[in-house]
């Protein structure tokens, strides 16, 4: 029984090899600061040669997306390297990238006329060694679509980030993590004016070889943080009245 145990997580690490996860090496901290979201990986290691997959269907979660991928790409860029962001009607404010660190000087915006420049433009970008990052916004993403951008991240290591519209087809791409990012009330100090840190309710709806689960987490000035225990997280969605002015 021992020979077949060992001879199964043999076979699970060289799996997670093949689909590009690395192992722990001993004394490396690999940890990006997303805390328990990490450990829902295969390792416990945030998959940087990637593609992650963000569904944002409401204008709402869009939002709520940009905000939280500005969060990484602070993380992804700490190192001094640029990040392609292609769109087709992109809403996103470059300034605003600067609440969560991100320098926009060192992101190439590209607003485009159609998805399948969208597409070509996301699947170039993914073969330059010079990039972090790259995020493309699409409605729709096909398997072979996705597949091609996953073979482009394996031979360059750069991670990918795609915001995709249509849920409809959620189960029909390669990617290595599914993402859905809601927004959540902000949290203010006791005593204190003004709005608190930006807050969400994260969820992996999919992850390879790991463990889908829901989190809160916030952006606490320059880095992700999990509330703890008993803090106000209500859903926006949620039916609660509001009033506005």
């Amino acid at each position: 029984m021992k020979a077949n145990r060992e001879l199964i997580d043999k076979l699970q690490q060289d799996i997670l090899l093949w689909q590009g996860f690395k192992p722990q090496v001993a004394g490396k901290a690999d940890a990006i600061g997303l805390g328990a979201i990490e450990t829902a990986f295969p390792n416990g290691v945030f998959p940087k040669k990637a593609i992650h997959e963000f569904i944002t269907i409401a204008p709402e979660d869009a939002a709520a997306t940009d905000g939280f991928i500005g969060g990484l790409l602070a993380i992804l860029m700490k190192d001094g390297a640029a990040c392609v962001w292609i769109s087709r009607s992109r809403k996103l404010f470059p300034l605003s990238l600067r609440l969560f660190n991100a320098d926009p000087e060192r992101i190439i915006f590209m607003d485009v006329q159609t998805e399948k420049d969208v597409l070509w433009i996301m699947e170039e970008s993914l073969k330059c060694k010079g990039l972090a990052v790259a995020v493309a916004e699409l409605t729709e993403l096909s398997l072979i679509e996705s597949r091609r951008l996953q073979l482009a991240v394996e031979k360059s290591g750069v991670t990918g980030l795609i915001l995709r519209k249509d849920e409809r087809k959620t189960a029909s791409t390669v990617a290595t993590a599914r993402w859905k990012i809601s927004p959540l009330p902000s949290v203010t100090e006791p005593g204190m004016p003004g709005l608190g840190f930006p807050r969400w309710q994260v969820e992996l709806l999919k992850v390879r070889s790991g463990k889908p689960g829901s989190w809160v987490m916030e952006w606490a000035g320059d880095a992700f943080r999990e509330p703890t225990p008993g803090e106000n997280n209500t859903l926006w969605s949620e039916p609660i009245q509001r009033q506005i002015g």
